[in-house]
C-alpha cells in the first residue's frame, strides 16, 4: 500500500505528511509569542524571550542568532528596526529555542508515565478525487505511549526522524497504514 503514495496528488487528493501535522499540533502545544514577529511588539517580546538571561543567549546563540550586543542594545532601544532576513532569523531561532525549553513538559505531560496519549488521526483530503480512485480511509484513533522519538525528533527540527517516528505510529494501524502517510491533521492534547 505505500507504494501508492510515491506519486501522492496525482488524482487530486490533498494532505500533509503526517510527522508535519505532528509537529504543527506540538508547536500549538508549545505555545508561545501570538503577535507576528513583523511588529515592533512582536520582535520585541521574542528578543527579551532570547536575551533576557545569560542561558537565553547562550541558547540563541547556539540557536542561530549572531548579533553583536551593540545590534541588540539598537533593536531594544528602537533606534534600528531589523530587517526582513533578520526578522526571519529571529522567528527561527526563538522557535527552536522555544522547542527545546518546551520539550521535557510536553515529554513528560504526553507519555502520561506510561499512559500515552491518544491520537486522532484525520485522513487526507479526497474531495477533488474521482469517485473510482478513491481509497475508503476512516478516521482513526490511537494511543501513543512513547513520545520520546516523537519529541526528541521535533525538538531537534529533526524532519527525518518526525518522519520516522510517524511510520512507527502508522505501523500500529495495521495492514492500512499506508492510506495515512498523508493526512489533513493529526489532534491531540497534552
Amino acid at each position: 500500500m505505500p507504494e501508492k503514495n510515491i506519486e501522492f496528488g496525482k488524482f487530486g487528493a490533498d494532505g500533509i505528511k503526517g510527522g508535519d501535522a505532528v509537529a504543527d499540533q506540538l508547536d500549538k502545544l508549545a505555545g508561545g509569542i501570538a503577535t507576528p514577529v513583523t511588529s515592533r511588539r512582536g520582535w520585541t517580546a521574542r528578543l527579551n524571550y532570547l536575551t533576557r538571561t545569560d542561558h537565553a543567549r547562550q541558547a540563541a546563540k547556539a540557536a542561530g542568532l549572531t548579533v553583536t550586543d551593540r545590534t541588540l542594545k539598537a533593536w531594544h532601544e528602537g533606534k534600528q528596526k531589523p530587517s526582513r532576513a533578520s526578522l526571519e532569523k529571529i522567528e527561527r531561532t526563538y522557535r527552536t529555542v522555544r522547542r527545546h525549553n518546551m520539550a521535557r513538559h510536553l515529554l513528560k505531560r504526553l507519555n502520561k508515565d506510561g499512559r500515552g496519549t491518544r491520537i486522532e488521526i484525520h485522513p487526507l483530503n479526497q474531495s477533488r478525487v474521482a469517485q473510482r480512485n478513491k481509497r475508503v480511509l476512516p478516521h482513526r484513533d490511537l494511543n501513543v505511549r512513547r513520545w520520546d522519538k516523537i519529541v526528541g525528533a521535533w525538538a531537534a527540527g529533526d524532519h527525518r526522524g518526525l518522519e520516522d517516528a510517524w511510520d512507527d505510529i502508522i505501523g500500529d494501524l495495521g495492514s492500512d497504514w499506508g492510506g495515512y502517510e498523508y493526512v489533513t491533521n493529526v489532534g491531540f492534547a497534552a
